[in-house]
């Protein structure tokens, strides 16, 4: 297995993001009217469907999050460029800072405005998304399970053919992730049964628990 390079890629960062993002899409599909804000293929598909049913309106509750994943994704980008060379926080730290303001920020969002909940929580799912691509080395999707679960089988299938210990060592590493992600989602159900539109709070406490790890051993700039 390899090691982590910076704090980003440690496993210990993937717990939480891995939980923020299941949070994230238990509370946009339990609270806010069924919509997916980490997982757009199932956006896509719902906004084709209503599509085809006519349902302009009711397919427009889906493809706005589905943009606002895209932007969150380019904002990213565009901030991993113009602060990669600033030396007072990491980029990434500014980025996961950015998550929990909107986050925190959407708690304070009525239940008859979801369609700007979704838009705002698929936002920083897409900023998550492209600021956290790797744990001690491998590509792993913190806030999405489909291609993680590709990678567990295909390690699984590797190890039965040939009994490296790395590679059962990397489907254990991608299924830790996706039962973290499946925690998340427990969690956020859970809060958002007891505390409805302001359950998302707590998801800013894994971003700001995050943003504080990144201090421990301070970000390589890459």
């Amino acid at each position: 297995m390899q090691k982590a390079k910076q704090m980003s890629e440690t496993f210990a960062i993937g717990v939480v993001l891995a939980m923020a993002g299941g949070f994230m899409d238990a509370y946009s599909y339990v609270c806010r009217g069924q919509v997916f804000a980490n997982a757009q293929t199932g956006n896509i598909l719902l906004a084709g469907v209503h599509f085809s049913e006519g349902n302009w309106q009711l397919a427009m509750r889906y493809v706005c999050p589905i943009i606002s994943f895209a932007t969150g994704i380019a904002l990213a980008d565009i901030v991993k460029y113009r602060l990669k060379e600033k030396q007072l926080i990491h980029w990434r730290q500014s980025t996961v800072l950015a998550e929990a303001i909107i986050l925190f920020g959407v708690g304070f969002i009525p239940l008859t405005m979801n369609g700007l909940a979704n838009s705002l929580t698929s936002l920083a799912c897409g900023i998550q998304l492209e600021s956290f691509r790797k744990i001690r080395g491998n590509g792993i999707a913190t806030t999405m399970c489909i291609g993680n679960l590709r990678t567990v089988t295909q390690s699984i299938c590797d190890y039965w053919h040939t009994k490296d210990k790395a590679a059962a060592e990397k489907g254990l590493l991608y299924f830790g992730i996706i039962f973290l992600f499946m925690m998340g989602a427990i969690l956020g159900n859970f809060c958002v049964q007891h505390y409805q539109e302001k359950a998302i709070m707590f998801n800013v406490i894994f971003l700001g628990a995050a943003f504080c790890m990144m201090f421990i051993d301070k970000e390589k700039q890459d």
